[in-house]
């Protein structure tokens, strides 16, 4: 039975592990320890594994590995700590470094504001600090795996996981511009696009993954005020010289028409619409 060990097991590498489970795979999962997040970890099937970047040690040998790192901001950790420093430990402590690796980055590497379509082949010059981070895990990674599959995920939406619900359901008007393009994938579809790259031993890739339907923020955040029962969105402009929220500059369409050529089949929500119904179940 082929192995894959997840790095970073957080909300999309829980997703990972049952579609990974699916097609036959052992699954091993990091955590840095405590009792519930092994318990969870054991719970979805996976085989749960002790390791903490900030500590010397080894990681047990694997066909596959997928790091999915991400802050958490109770280690008072900074983003670069992470997806940097800690993606060259996660490196260093992997025995076999031909091993197929596949990592989870972000289409924040890429600085276009103007609603531009952006592919992978555009030109990577980010505007902001987290930008330039994920840019330089991307580098740190090739440098020492070149033939690592580096997956640009746009932001990623699903059950639990879903922005300004509260400020909708109190009517709340929100910040920002409307007209601004926003790129999604469903969890649940990342991780059987990753699933499926490393079941396809697909080394080497470079994949923008989204659902390929970019829309407007105002057009998102109506339909979700539909489907809460809460009034319709007002929308107030940012005041001058007030500083951007976590993607909030952002305005560009992401074509992800690369990756639907590999995997678009196994797209279970193509847009929004099909996407947001199950993520808002938990209120009613």
């Amino acid at each position: 039975m082929p192995r894959c060990l997840i790095i970073g097991c957080g909300y999309l590498g829980e997703a990972m592990v049952g579609s990974l489970l699916a097609r036959g795979y052992e699954v091993m999962a990091t955590t840095r320890g405590g009792a519930s997040r092994t318990e969870r970890l054991a719970s979805l099937g996976a085989t749960p594994v002790l390791f903490d970047t900030r500590v010397p040690g080894n990681l047990p040998a694997s066909d596959a590995v997928i790091s999915a790192m991400a802050v958490d901001r109770t280690s008072g950790q900074t983003m670069r700590d992470v997806h940097v420093d800690g993606l060259r430990a996660a490196i260093n402590a992997i025995p076999d470094k031909s091993v197929a690796w596949f990592h989870v980055s972000s289409t924040s590497v890429y600085g276009q504001e103007h609603g531009e379509w952006v592919n992978e082949e555009s030109p990577c010059e980010p505007t902001d600090a987290s930008g330039h981070t994920v840019l330089e895990a991307e580098k740190t990674l090739k440098s020492l795996i070149p033939n690592a599959t580096i997956l640009r995920f746009a932001g990623i939406y699903g059950p639990q996981r879903l922005m300004r619900t509260a400020a909708l359901m109190a009517g709340e008007p929100l910040r920002g511009d409307p007209e601004r393009w926003l790129n999604l994938i469903h969890r649940d579809d990342g991780a059987e696009v990753v699933a499926a790259l490393v079941a396809g031993n697909q080394q080497g890739q470079l994949l923008n993954v989204s659902d390929n339907q970019p829309i407007h923020r105002g057009d998102f955040y109506v339909e979700m005020a539909r489907l809460l029962g809460a009034p319709t969105p007002r929308w107030i402009p940012r005041n001058p010289g007030e500083p951007w929220g976590p993607h909030e500059r952002n305005n560009r369409r992401i074509d992800s028409s690369r990756m639907v050529a590999f995997a678009g089949s196994l797209l279970s929500y193509r847009d929004y619409r099909s996407g947001l119904p199950g993520c808002l179940a938990d209120h009613g």
